[in-house]
């Protein structure tokens, strides 16, 4: 496509070169063969308005001349100009057919370094970025349909047993007790499926807020049920400033911390720090887990077949809930596992200021 344009531009460049002699040959023509208008005998004025224009100016007959040849050689570009974008045309025709039936098309121009072939490699790198978030996307609301399917069949189960017959009243409390539970499961998947939303929408506004005075109310909110389990949490809170919403940073860290009590072991430990960088970290001696199922973890449904100290159930969201918001803040979560001795979180945001 280079090649084309520069071809054209060598030949405006020729053309305009001849554009006064074509306007000169032109006027000549005209004198001799065409409409002798405006012409009077010598020392006489014309009559009409163009005509006394035409000669009290009487370059205004070369400058239009002039004009019109560029006119003309205006409109003989236009159908090089066409050719010259012809390979883009044909580039929009083919990608206008793309549609999620066939994410799969590539253009596949080749290793060339014209326009068109960094172009090509570029909407075919796009396109590997939209087929990967589209099957997460298709696979998320396969997994969220089978999560709330679930519940809702137990419900239905426990309702058409009330329904069968009499029920004795530790039936009936039985009863209700199962159903409520099952209704707190489907809040809380529902919840976390808003907050995924929110966060992946990104930020309305931004604000400047402490992290360590966050996170210092979310460890003293979270201390009793600790204690409960038996666990021990400790911390080192320095001051760290974070640009974001505070709503979305305390379910980060509260996310987070509970994941930290929920998948630990009885006498453990729960380590939290916030600082430079990374500006947050959360260490506890949970399960030990492979290093190679670490990734997995921040996939949505994803839960490891652990021994759990707190049994209240989640929706399996917590970690994906936490990678969103940060990467709503600009930020970089990363988890880390050395086989033994649980897992370790750490949390990175731009800047550092104090």
């Amino acid at each position: 496509m280079s090649r084309r344009i520069l071809l054209l531009c060598a030949l405006l460049l020729v053309g305009g070169q001849f554009a006064r002699p074509v306007a000169e040959r032109a006027l000549t023509f005209w004198y001799q063969f065409g409409p002798q208008w405006c012409l009077t005998e010598p020392g006489r004025v014309p009559e009409g308005n163009l005509c006394l224009v035409l000669y009290k100016y009487p370059s205004l007959v070369d400058y239009t001349a002039l004009l019109l040849v560029l006119a003309a050689g205006l409109a003989i570009c236009y159908p090089l100009v066409r050719w010259c974008l012809r390979p883009l045309r044909d580039l929009v025709a083919v990608i206008a057919h793309v549609g999620p039936q066939n994410l799969g098309h590539r253009l596949r121009p080749g290793p060339g370094r014209d326009e068109l072939a960094v172009l090509g490699r570029t909407i075919d790198e796009m396109m590997d970025r939209i087929a990967v978030g589209y099957e997460a996307q298709r696979r998320f609301a396969a997994d969220a349909s089978h999560e709330l399917r679930t519940p809702l069949a137990v419900q239905r189960t426990l309702i058409e047993v009330g329904m069968a017959g009499e029920l004795t009243a530790e039936q009936l409390d039985l009863l209700t007790a199962q159903l409520l539970a099952t209704n707190e499961r489907n809040e809380r998947l529902i919840e976390g499926l808003l907050t995924l939303s929110e966060s992946d929408r990104g930020l309305v506004a931004r604000e400047p807020l402490r992290l360590d005075r966050i996170t210092a109310d979310v460890l003293a909110a979270h201390r009793a049920r600790a204690a409960d389990a038996g666990l021990t949490i400790t911390s080192r809170l320095d001051p760290r400033t974070v640009l974001g919403e505070k709503v979305l940073l305390e379910r980060l860290v509260t996310n987070l911390v509970q994941n930290a009590v929920k998948y630990n072991r009885p006498g453990g430990t729960i380590d939290v720090q916030v600082g430079g960088e990374p500006a947050l970290v959360v260490a506890n001696t949970g399960d030990d887990i492979p290093p190679e199922e670490v990734a997995a973890l921040f996939e949505p449904f994803r839960r490891r077949a652990a021994t759990r100290i707190d049994h209240s159930g989640g929706a399996g969201l917590g970690l994906s809930i936490a990678r969103s918001i940060t990467q709503a803040h600009d930020g970089l979560i990363t988890a880390t596992s050395t086989g033994k001795d649980g897992l370790t979180v750490a949390v990175s945001f731009p800047g550092r200021e104090m």
